[in-house]
This record gives C-alpha cells, sequence and structure tokens, in this order.
C-alpha cells in the first residue's frame, strides 16, 4: 500500500496526474502494480486522506490538488479537528482515569494491551487501539468523556491505520500504551497525564512527517 500510494502521489505532485484528471480505475491499478484491489483500495483512501484527490461516486477518483493538505482528514473530521479534540479531553481523561479506575477497568487495560501485542491483522489492531482510548475514558468516571471519543472513533481508527501503513506506528504504539497503563495502575495523575499527553504527540510527530515528507518522522 505504501508503495502503491508513493508512486501515485510522486506522479501527482510531477504533474503527470493534472489537477481535474481522473486517476486509472482500481482494476488498472491492480494490474499496473500486481496487488490486489485492496491495497490499491487503502492507497486511494490516503491520496483522499492527504487531500490530493476526492472519490466522486459511479465516476472514479479525480485529482483536486497538486500537494499535500496541511491539515488531512479522515472521515467527517480533520487532523486538526482530531488533535484538538484529544488534546483537551484524553490527556485530563487519563489523569482522571488514574485517581478513578477500579479493577475491572485495569484489568480490561492490561487485557488490551495484551491482545495489542499480540494481533497479527491490521484491521483487528485499529479497532482494539479505538477500545483502549474509549476505555481509558470509562475508567475516568465520567460517561461524558467516553461518549465524546466514541463520536470521534471512526475518525481515529481512520487516522490510526493510515498512520500504522505509511508511520510504522504500531509497535511504538504498543509500547506507549504499556506505559500509559502503567501510569494508570500507579493512581499516577500526573504520570498518566504526561504518558497520554506523549503519545498524542508522536501521532502528531508521525503524521506531520508523513504530510511533509511522505514518510514517517524519524
Amino acid at each position: 500500500m505504501e508503495a502503491v500510494l508513493s508512486h501515485l502521489r510522486s506522479a501527482i505532485e510531477r504533474g503527470e496526474y493534472p489537477v481535474g484528471d481522473k486517476l486509472p480505475a482500481e482494476a488498472a491499478l491492480s494490474t499496473e502494480f500486481e496487488v490486489s484491489r485492496s491495497v490499491v483500495r487503502e492507497a486511494l483512501r490516503g491520496l483522499q486522506a492527504l487531500g490530493l484527490t476526492e472519490s466522486r461516486t459511479g465516476r472514479g477518483t479525480f485529482v483536486v490538488a497538486t500537494g499535500p493538505s496541511e491539515d488531512p482528514s479522515f472521515g467527517e473530521y480533520s487532523a486538526r479537528d482530531l488533535f484538538e479534540v484529544r488534546r483537551h479531553v484524553e490527556i485530563p481523561v487519563a489523569g482522571y482515569a488514574a485517581l478513578r479506575h477500579d479493577d475491572a477497568d485495569l484489568d480490561e487495560l492490561w487485557h488490551l494491551v495484551a491482545r495489542m501485542d499480540a494481533e497479527t491483522d491490521d484491521a483487528t489492531w485499529v479497532a482494539l487501539d479505538s477500545l483502549f482510548h474509549i476505555t481509558i475514558a470509562r475508567a475516568s468516571g465520567n460517561p461524558a468523556f467516553a461518549k465524546v471519543i466514541e463520536e470521534i472513533r471512526e475518525a481515529l481508527a481512520a487516522q490510526s491505520s493510515f498512520l500504522n501503513k505509511l508511520g510504522d506506528r504500531r509497535e511504538q504504539s504498543n509500547a506507549e500504551h504499556r506505559r500509559i497503563v502503567a501510569a494508570i495502575a500507579e493512581r499516577s495523575e500526573d504520570r498518566a497525564v504526561a504518558e497520554m499527553t506523549a503519545h498524542l504527540g508522536y501521532v502528531e510527530q508521525t503524521l506531520a512527517g508523513i504530510v511533509r515528507e511522505g514518510g514517517a518522522a524519524r
């Protein structure tokens, strides 16, 4: 997927596909790159997230810009929308979870990080990632926080999948998740806040690197 997206992105940026042009159909791209149509579909979603293309129902995928947007979109929310909400919700929520969680919350969080460490399927890992963040919100003891995270759940999943494929984030995310849970287990509000702040910072840094350079910031 990364190779297909990189090739198509470069072709668009070089002007091989000018603004207004329609990209080849999925089947043609699948044959050209010798990959499955699902891989092509993921690459096309990536181009759309970067703001280079748009999908028009029944017509295909069209080029709408010669360079990536500084604020990629994931479903109905932009990356900026997600980062602003997450910084103002998930960071304090981690602190509340450290203070208010019960044994069942902690058992569920440890269970989730263990499953994510062992998971090999990308789609399943992304679903577990969303559930992990919702579980922390529930552990805060304030149901309104969980509602907020659930509202943006699909966009978070789309962003997570995008970052995993282009930014190689899974292993690093697993380590960051474990540090967050460890802080919550210690009932350390300050450490939980610091670990969630670092986690979201790495996510934002990785996305910025993809937009800027076509790859993860290292």
